[in-house]
């Protein structure tokens, strides 16, 4: 395999199903992800894109980001979204903007798999890779 330091500067084509499925830290109950763009397959230190697939009652953890901005896109099922004290129901086609500094967590609430997208930039919080 390829280092990202190897791989900055190149475009990267790959098919969905030959990423393993992780349960990243702070991540609960069949929580997983699949990093489609990330540090640890394009050597990007801007972005970090995930497909994300939680089993019913997964949930992150509430948590901060101290510089970090993420989008969610919905495309199934349903969960609770909490951003500071709020609770939002979403569903598919629903999408939130989570900026730095809002304490947040998501829940699958619903009978099936929850599927959604997660675009973070900068693909660090700290700094460095996630």
């Amino acid at each position: 395999m390829t280092t990202p330091n190897a791989m900055k500067g190149k475009a990267l084509v790959e098919k969905m199903a030959n990423l393993p499925w992780k349960e990243y830290p702070g991540h609960f109950g069949g929580a997983l992800s699949k990093a489609l763009a990330a540090p640890e397959n394009t050597g990007s230190s801007r972005i970090d894109f995930r497909i994300s697939r939680y089993a019913p009652a997964a949930c992150v953890g509430e948590h901060v980001h101290k510089i970090q901005e993420q989008v969610y896109y919905v495309l199934e099922g349903e969960g609770v979204l909490t951003l500071d004290d709020e609770k939002h129901l979403m569903r598919p086609h629903d999408y939130v903007y989570v900026p730095p500094g809002i304490r947040h967590s998501f829940t699958n609430t619903g009978l099936s798999g929850l599927v959604f997208l997660v675009i973070t930039t900068p693909a660090d919080d700290e700094g460095g890779t996630l």
